[in-house]
């Protein structure tokens, strides 16, 4: 990870990311939520009937996307924080569907998230356990001037 910011000599790009992520968390699942209430009558609401289903593939195929087209969920841009990859790159479409089959996996097993939260909590750049498999951070974004 030499082309990510050094935690150490740069802390300002990891400042507050793991609340930031929460936040961003709470913003794209209700988003989420939103988007599939919204879904349900071109479902001819059948989708009342399997909603976890729904909610599911909805936040997965949002996930993918934005992450895909901007390196983070509208959440994430909310929050000011983006994903990079090891070199320090966005992510590409192939990273973004990597990094939410990991998020997914993760919240399906209650224990691999509770251990993601943690490394969040306590490692110096802040990644969570898809992160550390994928070799992917996320960061502060530059303010542009």
């Amino acid at each position: 990870m030499t082309h990510l910011p050094n935690p150490d000599y740069q802390p300002e790009f990891y400042a507050s990311v793991p609340a930031k992520r929460f936040f961003a968390w709470v913003f794209d699942s209700l988003l989420i939520v939103l988007i599939s209430l919204i879904a349900i009558p071109f479902t001819a609401f059948i989708g009342l009937f399997f909603f976890p289903v729904l909610y599911l593939v909805i936040g997965f195929v949002y996930r993918t996307a934005t992450i895909a087209s901007g390196s983070s969920t509208w959440g994430m841009r909310f929050v000011g924080v983006e994903l990079r990859d090891s070199d320090g790159s966005r992510l590409d479409p192939g990273q973004a569907l990597a990094h939410t089959a990991g998020y997914t996996i993760s919240m399906a097993f209650p224990i691999l998230q509770v251990i993601s939260i943690v490394m969040m909590l306590t490692g110096a750049r802040g990644q969570g356990l898809s992160d550390t498999v994928l070799g992917t951070v996320a960061i502060n974004r530059r303010a542009i001037a």
